[in-house]
């Protein structure tokens, strides 16, 4: 690891909770995690990205991990590209092309074993245990569904929805891939779905009224498209949906808690009454 003391002179071209994006140069970005976050973060995602990228799987190429003032980052090489929500906000007439391309790398995605990813429904019970936004009745209800689903060894994403995809001159490139993990294709599914049902709700100031009209048709023309190729002969995505849902309250979205105690209630609760 290479140890860079010196000022950043340029501001960040992105941000989010843990990290912040900076050309690093022309052919390069780094991904620089802020100072509170644990060393062994960067490793990880290292390691994830690199064998992601052996796999053959479109994502960027990732470099080395370096230093810059006492906080760590992993290089990238530059992806020049917009995502593929910023691309259906400025082109909306591409929404139908965009969600099939989405099912279709998707799906390229589930074809791939990678050795060494933690288990999806490993995280999922460690959320669901964590939430302090469930009674422990529908708790218990939950962890019971999920402990009697598929375990499954494909990649999934874990986070997999049109801001992680970049379009550009190379084709449709999947970013962050911090949350990758194996498991079953059909719960990745029901996360990508949970996030284009619910989750658009909370992203509006991202996307212009006529997108979000359109939600409904993207996220139904997506999961047509996956159904298509790769049947759901066993209805297992209908069985995740309510333990993804209540993962998702572990991450604390006041705007979605409703909709998904909805879900959860009426999911693992079969009269679905409280």
């Amino acid at each position: 690891m290479k140890d860079h003391s010196l000022t950043l002179a340029s501001a960040p071209v992105a941000q989010g909770r843990t990290a912040e994006i900076f050309m690093w140069d022309g052919q390069h970005i780094l991904k620089l995690y802020r100072a509170w976050c644990p060393p062994n973060w960067v490793e990880y995602e290292a390691r994830i990205a690199g064998a992601v990228y052996q796999a053959g799987i479109p994502s960027p190429a990732p470099g080395e991990i370096i230093e810059v003032n006492g906080r760590r980052g992993l290089v990238y090489e530059y992806l020049d590209g917009v995502s593929m929500l910023q691309d259906m906000n400025a082109r909306p007439w591409l929404l139908l092309k965009h969600a099939r391309s989405l099912a279709e790398l998707q799906i390229q995605i589930h074809r791939q074993s990678i050795t060494g990813l933690p288990s999806y429904k490993d995280r999922l019970r460690h959320a669901i245990r964590s939430t302090s936004h469930l009674r422990e009745e529908l708790r218990s209800k939950a962890l019971a569904e999920l402990d009697v689903l598929p375990e499954g060894k494909n990649v999934c994403h874990g986070d997999y929805h049109p801001g992680n995809i970049l379009i550009t001159k190379r084709g449709p490139i999947v970013i962050d891939w911090m949350t990758a993990c194996a498991g079953s294709p059909w719960a990745d599914v029901a996360r990508t779905s949970l996030l284009l049902s619910i989750g658009a709700k909370a992203a509006r100031q991202q996307i212009n009224p006529v997108i979000r009209m359109a939600v409904g048709f993207y996220h139904r023309a997506y999961r047509s498209r996956y159904d298509v190729l790769f049947p759901d002969t066993q209805k297992q995505m209908e069985r995740w949906m309510p333990v993804m849902a209540a993962a998702r309250l572990n991450e604390d979205i006041a705007q979605e808690r409703e909709a998904l105690m909805k879900m959860v209630i009426e999911g693992v609760i079969p009269s679905g009454k409280p």
